[in-house]
């Protein structure tokens, strides 16, 4: 950790930040020593559970529920990793390592369990999760070469997260008449396949974008 010298940079924007619940919260967090890198490994079990959460659906109609509430979870813990690193002056370049690595593990295991609920299909999940790492890829190579970090959607992450939490409460609570099905595939499975399309449009456009950044700066 540093001394507060350190200040991370084209953090992804989130409109919450500014919310005085948020900024209460992680006040009361600093005082008690919450470090930021420990809400970074909570928000990747959070997105862990949600996979098997998932997975669960086969046994309890509950696990949908539980599925969409680790979700938030695991966003609520992306959203105040950032806010407790700056707000104690610890913020550091091992902390973003902390900050990048388990959104990956998240999103991984999370689209990887949605394809293995009730009425889904394996397939969509690990093409999904396949086609998430790429956007996060994208915007890393950009960054590494020289472009600001790009957030643009439409399949960032809290577009694919919003998608599947919405999906997976109307699947818990929703009769089973009101679900369409195609070929034995539910809801989950036509969000898993909005995910990864969006997501491949989304790196496109942060590819575009990226470019034009680059071919903007003086040689």
């Amino acid at each position: 950790m540093t001394d507060g010298s350190y200040q991370p940079t084209d953090r992804r924007p989130i409109a919450a930040r500014r919310w005085r619940i948020w900024t209460s919260v992680v006040k009361w967090l600093v005082r008690r020593g919450v470090s930021a890198n420990s809400i970074s490994v909570a928000g990747m079990v959070s997105g862990i559970f949600a996979g098997l959460a998932f997975v669960g659906t086969h046994s309890t109609v509950f696990a949908w529920l539980l599925a969409a509430i680790f979700i938030q979870l695991r966003l609520l813990a992306n959203l105040l990793d950032g806010m407790v690193a700056i707000e104690s002056g610890k913020a550091s370049p091992v902390g973003e390592m902390y900050n990048e690595v388990p959104d990956r593990v998240s999103d991984s295991a999370t689209l990887i369990g949605a394809g293995y609920a009730v009425a889904s299909d394996p397939t969509f999940g690990y093409l999904a999760a396949c086609a998430a790492l790429f956007t996060a890829y994208v915007r890393a190579m950009g960054k590494a070469a020289g472009a600001p970090n790009e957030y643009c959607g439409p399949m960032a992450k809290q577009q694919r997260m919003a998608l599947l939490t919405i999906a997976a409460i109307y699947v818990g609570l929703a009769p089973a008449a009101w679900q369409p099905q195609y070929a034995e595939r539910g809801i989950i499975t036509a969000a898993l396949l909005v995910i990864a399309v969006g997501s491949i449009i989304t790196a496109l456009r942060r590819l575009l974008r990226i470019a034009a950044n680059l071919r903007s700066k003086p040689r």
